[in-house]
């Protein structure tokens, strides 16, 4: 019985870790390396194992680092079911589809440029029709439900407070009359989420394969994210009158900053000024987190008896056409514009930046973790040019953040979802889905409050239950 760490080792994304038991396969999850440039293509087309071998799949949660190469994996021969929870499989639909299309799009670019110089043409990692052959495998299974795979294999998930639908996964494994409990976090949410509710608690394991994005710091208090998006509107659009345009995941992030800008138009604090959704993704992805309300905490259930739709408001407007969503370079007045991805590197956001970067008046608004080499990265290093397709740029607009919107818990965070734990009983903490010299840090946190056999585990390393 061993784990292979095929992805997510020692580095944020590409989330992949292939447990053996009993002479079969397990893939905790399947997600896309987003981190590393023009690294990213072969790691996403070549996964270092035999995708047809593999018998099942286990998804903690939609976002694309953890299950944005499942139709790949299809499409390479795996055939055996992926099973998550219901909320997932209704974004996965969703985010796989955009993902494939935003692929299929690149590289018909990159191809006229390719085919005009007699270079050998690109394919994309995979296409729509890989995502609709993918979605047929899903299989839904929801919380605290013990869902036996076959004999000697066993999960259930527990809420992991994330994103909608996100899990975190604990497995009991049995072979030779040995049992483990093998417990993988995924992402870990935030307590006191604005529409979430918290990680739940979880079984006892011997193993755990812990997530650790922001081991080596705190985030501000969530209780300051409203004010702190208020005061940056009002200096933007009132003071300056100038445009805000926030970069946003279409999942999480933007329902969590329309809902924050909902409560301050209900209260009137927001001023009267357009707020601008403009991705289609972020726009279907909202539409299911409505139809998953039972998701949400009891503070929006509340809210909702007064106002049914916490992600709708007479100012705000939702963009689904191209061609609105290029009118907005000719929109005249201050304006808020809240677009995806969160990490700049690709969408309608990139669009926006580039037409808006070079005025004083705007502010570029920065809400999440944008690894050095993104376009986020670079802006939140405060570097005085950026390339944006190609072509640079000075940077004249203002660029803030509010860390406090994080979806993933900073280290005294993941530290209390990890109390739960018996701590003379957990064999070993693996670390994944980290920068190194982040991991460290959390290790040594971790050590401090007696979890003392913690590893950081390399890529493709094997390790012994």
């Amino acid at each position: 019985m061993h784990i292979s760490f095929m992805g997510a080792a020692r580095t944020v994304t590409g989330s992949r870790h292939l447990v053996h038991v009993n002479g079969k396969k397990i893939l905790l999850d399947c997600g896309m390396f987003q981190d590393k440039g023009s690294d990213n293509q072969d790691r996403n087309q070549h996964f270092g194992f035999d995708p047809a071998s593999v018998d099942y799949v286990i998804l903690s949660h939609a976002h694309i680092d953890h299950s944005g190469c499942l139709p790949r994996l299809v499409k390479d021969g795996f055939s055996g079911p992926i099973f998550a929870t219901p909320a997932t499989i209704d974004l996965c639909a969703v985010m796989l589809a955009d993902s494939a299309h935003i692929q299929e799009n690149d590289v018909a670019y990159i191809n006229k440029k390719r085919k005009a110089r007699g270079q050998k043409l690109l394919k994309p990692i995979y296409t729509e029709d890989d995502v609709l052959e993918t979605m047929k495998l899903f299989v839904p299974v929801h919380y605290r439900e013990i869902h036996t795979i076959e004999k000697g294999i066993s999960f259930r998930f527990t809420d992991a407070g994330h994103i909608l639908g996100s899990a975190a996964v604990h497995l009991e494994l049995k072979e030779n009359n040995q049992t483990v409990h093998l417990t993988f976090t995924g992402d870990i949410g935030r307590y006191h989420d604005l529409i979430l509710k918290s990680p739940e608690t979880f079984p006892q394991a011997d193993y755990i394969i812990a997530e650790s994005t922001y081991g080596d710091r705190l985030h501000d208090a969530t209780e300051d994210a409203m004010q702190s998006l208020l005061d940056v509107v009002k200096q933007t659009c009132v003071e300056k009158q100038g445009k805000l345009i926030i970069p946003a995941f279409s999942l999480g992030r933007t329902q969590e900053i329309v809902y924050t800008l909902n409560m301050l138009w209900n209260e009137g604090k927001l001023p009267r000024i357009k707020v601008f959704v403009d991705s289609p993704l972020s726009v279907n992805a909202t539409e299911i987190m409505r139809q998953h309300s039972d998701n949400f905490n009891d503070e929006v259930l509340r809210s909702m008896q007064a106002d049914p739709d916490p992600f709708g408001f007479s100012g705000l407007e939702y963009i689904h056409e191209v061609e609105d969503s290029k009118a907005l370079n000719n929109y005249r007045g201050p304006c808020i514009i809240i677009s995806a991805s969160g990490m700049l590197e690709a969408g309608r956001i990139k669009h926006h930046v580039m037409n808006n970067i070079g005025d004083l008046n705007n502010t570029i608004l920065l809400v999440g973790y944008c690894p050095p080499h993104t376009l986020g990265g670079q802006l939140l290093a405060r570097k005085p040019y950026v390339k944006i397709f190609g072509k640079e740029f000075e940077v004249r607009a203002e660029v803030t953040t509010i860390g406090s919107y994080s979806a993933h818990a900073d280290y005294k965070e993941m530290i209390q979802y990890l109390s739960c734990q018996d701590k003379q009983k957990v064999k070993k903490i693996f670390l994944v889905h980290g920068e190194p010299p982040v991991q460290e840090k959390y290790r040594e946190h971790l050590k401090d409050v007696g979890f003392h056999h913690v590893e950081i585990p390399d890529q493709g390393s094997r390790h012994e239950l």
